[in-house]
């Protein structure tokens, strides 16, 4: 195992659980999984935070599962998933004019073509999560993914804002903080979920990732390598399982299982002859429940949703002819027999399960390998991103400081023709040279670890200012 490589933590706030888990890369880059703990939700509705209270006892548990699965874990800071119906998404263009013009384009033209996006105006009681460069633009060169290094006065990106409700957010960080965490980004759950389900492949082919939670489903699509689109359809597992509860006159609880044991999400798949029989309560005679109804009841719910999925394709242009990669369906619901017929039914799109195993090493968890921890997989994965940006803006800022401390070595250690043959005839100049080596190696030593010093310090205070 790598053990430079930090301990990240991925916190799924879900409608149905919240589930916590621990990991690091290896040197393969692969997924080590060192922690795992979950616990039912029950503060939380449609990815909403509605009672605190039972949201950070709820957090909590996962958190001592979590421990309890490796005591040797210190878990301060989080990657926290996002959803609810508060989350709405736009398209906007940004511009820079470079002063400098013969100097490349660097990654700090890039943060302030980022920065400036979050000066969008939108609606007061919202707030941006994140803002996501699509395609950039230089001069008159368009259609450009990475304009570092290029030459050019005018730079400027489409971008793709998520935004959320700002309550909605607070209760949120309160609910991780007041459970001893800090809160190191806020992810959008469908992102997470395609960092954990999707490969190279899928981005270039373009697909359409539909996560189906418990309270929600949400859904990101991705064609040339851009994330074309975000949205957040209002109906989830939980839908699902109140119909059931009210269409068959059952308990939550009885529905539930029901749908797990004996779903059918095409209800063609059901045989008419096969039946369910219930518990009766306090006494009453059992109830028989007939499979085929129950999945009519499910099937309706399920086109609903994936009703919403063509409506949001079709709004940005996105037919299934478009769609190489088909449709990923992943989250808790995903598992639902049949589901793949009915998505390729109503989308006439290919569709496939997503299992976010591709990026674990082997020997983790097999329950891990469930679309349900998805999420909290590609929360894990996003902060490695994170990590591996970070290093790499460090190591391009210490190679550009030593090669300007290199330049102006060499510029002052220059000596004219004529002295330079005097000093090398001279009985004692290679002692002399000898002791000017040792000198300018111990003061390169020495603003070396200064600017070491300084630059660790630099991005040390970056991150406390942005926690």
């Amino acid at each position: 195992m790598n053990q430079e490589a930090p301990i990240i933590v991925g916190l799924d706030i879900g409608t149905t659980k919240i589930a916590a888990i621990a990991g690091r890369k290896n040197e393969y880059g692969k997924l080590e999984i060192l922690g795992f703990g979950k616990a039912t939700s029950f503060g939380v509705q449609h990815g909403m935070v509605l009672n605190i209270d039972q949201t950070i006892k709820a957090i909590r548990q996962a958190l001592e599962n979590c421990y309890a699965s490796n005591p040797n874990l210190e878990i301060n800071e989080v990657y926290v998933g996002i959803a609810g119906h508060h989350i709405k998404s736009l398209q906007t263009r940004g511009d820079i004019v470079r002063n400098d013009t013969d100097a490349e384009i660097s990654q700090k033209d890039i943060d302030q073509l980022i920065n400036d996006q979050y000066k969008t105006v939108i609606p007061a009681s919202d707030q941006i999560i994140d803002v996501i460069p699509q395609q950039y633009i230089v001069d008159s060169l368009q259609n450009i993914t990475y304009p570092i290094g290029m030459s050019g006065v005018k730079v400027g990106a489409n971008f793709h804002i998520i935004t959320g409700d700002k309550n909605a957010i607070r209760n949120i960080n309160r609910s991780v903080e007041k459970s001893g965490l800090k809160i190191r980004d806020l992810v959008l759950q469908p992102l997470a979920s395609a960092a954990a389900v999707m490969c190279d492949m899928d981005f270039e082919a373009g697909v359409a990732i539909v996560d189906i939670g418990g309270g929600t489903t949400d859904l990101a699509v991705f064609y040339e390598g851009i994330l074309k689109h975000t949205a957040v359809i209002p109906y989830g597992g939980e839908n699902i399982t109140n119909d059931i509860k009210n269409g068959l006159g059952v308990l939550k609880t009885q529905a539930e299982q029901m749908k797990v044991q004996f779903g059918y999400a095409l209800a063609d798949e059901a045989k008419s002859n096969a039946y369910i029989t219930i518990p009766g309560l306090r006494g009453q005679s059992p109830k028989e429940i007939s499979v085929k109804n129950l999945a009519h009841i499910i099937q309706a719910r399920m086109s609903e949703i994936l009703d919403f999925v063509v409506y949001h394709l079709k709004q940005i242009g996105m037919d299934n002819k478009m769609l190489n990669g088909g449709i990923i369906l992943t989250g808790g619901g995903s598992q639902l027999k049949h589901l793949i017929q009915l998505t390729e039914y109503t989308t006439g799109a290919s569709a496939r399960i997503g299992f976010p195993n591709e990026h674990l090493a082997s020997g983790h968890i097999e329950e891990l390998t469930k679309p349900m921890y998805a999420t909290c997989v590609g929360l894990i994965l996003k902060g490695y991103n994170d990590f591996e940006n970070d290093r790499k803006a460090l190591e391009e800022n210490y190679v550009k400081i030593n090669t300007s401390y290199f330049a102006k070595e060499q510029a002052s250690q220059t000596v004219a023709p004529q002295e330079e043959w005097i000093e090398e005839n001279s009985p004692s100049s290679q002692e002399i040279q000898d002791r000017k080596a040792k000198e300018r190696n111990a003061s390169l030593k020495n603003f070396l670890d200064k600017m070491k010093t300084k630059i660790i310090d630099m991005f040390t205070e970056e991150e406390d200012a942005k926690l």
